[in-house]
């Protein structure tokens, strides 16, 4: 479970940087990070870089993530993301939802 996070407070940015495995193992990492006690941010940036694969939890985590950051009106880009996980996140349809790099 990793997940190491960069809160960008004068900017009102923060980034999550996930490791390996994007699923149900790291969601109250993931939970706690985005949606606990911490101020909400005014964009979001989830670096894939190191994600081998990710399951339907991890569709779930952005989608609530997105609900927490104002649903349309949310800037949350996803970025380095392998081929295959662009692929899967254009399958969803979330490609729509995120703006995805």
């Amino acid at each position: 479970m990793s997940i190491t996070i960069h809160n960008d407070t004068e900017h009102g940015c923060l980034t999550l940087q996930m490791g390996e495995r994007f699923d149900f193992s790291i969601h109250r990492a993931f939970h706690d990070a985005c949606l606990g006690d911490v101020a909400q941010a005014r964009s979001y940036v989830l670096d894939l870089e190191q994600v081998t694969g990710m399951d339907s939890s991890a569709l779930g985590m952005l989608m609530l993530l997105r609900e927490h950051a104002g649903g349309d009106r949310a800037e949350i880009r996803i970025v380095n993301a392998s081929a295959d996980l662009r692929n899967t996140l254009r399958i969803a349809g979330f490609d729509k939802l995120f703006t995805v790099h």
